[in-house]
Order: structure tokens, then C-alpha cells, then sequence
């Protein structure tokens, strides 16, 4: 998939665990891990919106287009 999901990265620079994370955006601890190893077919933008807002960081640290 030419869409790489970085999440994980941005999640240790800010030195965050899964649980705290999907906690305070909203979602469940596995959404965010189907997310975060890129298996997800979407992402709504408001949730990447929460994502963003707690990691401080933008959408484009998070994903990643990578010619295949």
C-alpha cells in the first residue's frame, strides 16, 4: 500500500502508550492499533484530528505516500 501509517513513531517521539492514547481521542485500543500497522481502509478526519491535536504534530507526520 502506497499509504504508510507512521503513528507508531509519532507515538514514541511523544512517549505515549496505545491505552492513553485511544483514550483520549475516543477510540477503542484496537482501532488504533488496526491504525496504527496500517490495516485500516480509512481514517474519518475527525478522528485524525484528535490524533493530531494530542500527539501536536500534523496529519502529514503521521501518514506518509510512498511510490510502490
Amino acid at each position: 500500500m502506497p499509504i504508510v501509517v507512521n503513528l507508531d513513531v509519532m507515538m514514541a517521539k511523544r512517549k505515549i502508550s496505545s491505552q492513553d492514547l485511544a483514550e483520549r481521542v475516543g477510540i477503542t485500543t484496537a482501532n488504533l492499533s488496526i491504525l496504527k500497522t496500517g490495516k485500516a481502509k480509512a481514517v474519518r478526519f475527525s478522528t485524525l484530528e484528535r490524533i493530531c491535536d494530542e500527539l501536536d504534530c500534523q496529519p502529514g507526520d503521521i501518514l506518509e505516500f510512498k511510490r510502490e
